[in-house]
């Protein structure tokens, strides 16, 4: 069962208890709710009628008690103590743990000195007990202990109880986060407005590019196509290569060798050398 639905049940039961009672018994219940290890919230206690008519009354101790508990903190009760019921242990505990609910709503990094001081703790040693068993274990904070900075970085506290007149301010807090979210929202969709537009260009771009690509694509290949039909059709002409056979063999004669016509020229010298010399004989 989480922290709130706790509190919840504790505060219906505290207002039941404080409806069906008046005066100097109220006091016995508020030391009892004030004291309770698992309460941390006691405006819906002081709301009640009964409680709110102890104001100027011999009881209005307790009510400034109660009220001491919904919205102060330690020193403050040390400034106020004579004024004040004394506190019982568990009191004293409560109103500490309440003190470090209501520093931790303003400051997230809460140094080792100024805890020790709020507390009254003389040691960092005390001060980190307090911390870890008291508040951490108990669930009203969460965070962690940095003993080489000496600090408690606050990353969850409970909320306590709106002091009086603190209800305008927090309006116009959450107004102005508001406000804050809404212009976050549009400067968010002007955003993908923008990106949207980029993509829708790019896209085309693209297209475009690829359309190119493909018809340079089909313009080379056309060419290609042309030039090798072109060569085909010469080597396919007739008579467009010569058999080799038939073209030695129409050769004129003049057109041979020259070694074959030298050849041929000494064996005619040689046969009118011959006849000549028959002659003679």
């Amino acid at each position: 069962m989480d922290i709130e639905q706790k509190q919840a049940e504790h505060i219906d039961y505290f207002v039941k208890q404080a409806s069906n009672l008046k005066g100097s018994a109220l006091s016995t219940v508020i030391v009892e709710a004030t004291s309770h290890p698992s309460l941390f919230a006691f405006s819906e206690i002081i709301a009640v009628s009964n409680v709110l008519e102890l104001e100027g009354t011999e009881n209005s101790a307790s009510l400034g008690l109660l009220r001491m508990f919904a919205y102060g903190t330690w020193s403050e009760y040390k400034s106020a103590a004579g004024r004040i019921p004394q506190l019982v242990p568990d009191q004293v505990l409560k109103l500490k743990q309440l003190t470090v609910l209501t520093l931790a709503e303003t400051n997230k990094v809460l140094p080792y000195d100024l805890l020790m001081q709020e507390l009254d703790v003389t040691n960092v040693r005390e001060l980190e007990d307090f911390l870890i068993n008291d508040c951490m274990y108990v669930g009203i904070v969460r965070g962690k202990l940095d003993q080489l900075r000496r600090c408690f970085e606050v990353q969850f506290a409970a909320g306590r109880d709106l002091r009086p007149g603190q209800l305008g301010s927090m309006i116009q807090t959450l107004a102005n986060w508001l406000s804050t979210s809404e212009n976050l929202l549009v400067s968010i969709q002007e955003k993908i407005k923008w990106a949207d537009t980029m993509s829708e260009i790019d896209k085309k771009h693209k297209k475009e590019v690829d359309e190119r690509v493909e018809e340079v694509k089909k313009t080379l290949s056309l060419k290609a196509d042309v030039e090798f039909r072109g060569h085909e059709e010469i080597f396919s002409e007739h008579g467009g290569v010569m058999d080799f056979e038939e073209d030695r063999s129409s050769r004129p004669k003049s057109l041979l060798s020259p070694l074959w016509n030298t050849s041929c020229t000494y064996l005619d010298s040689q046969e009118t050398t011959s006849h000549r010399l028959r002659r003679y004989d």
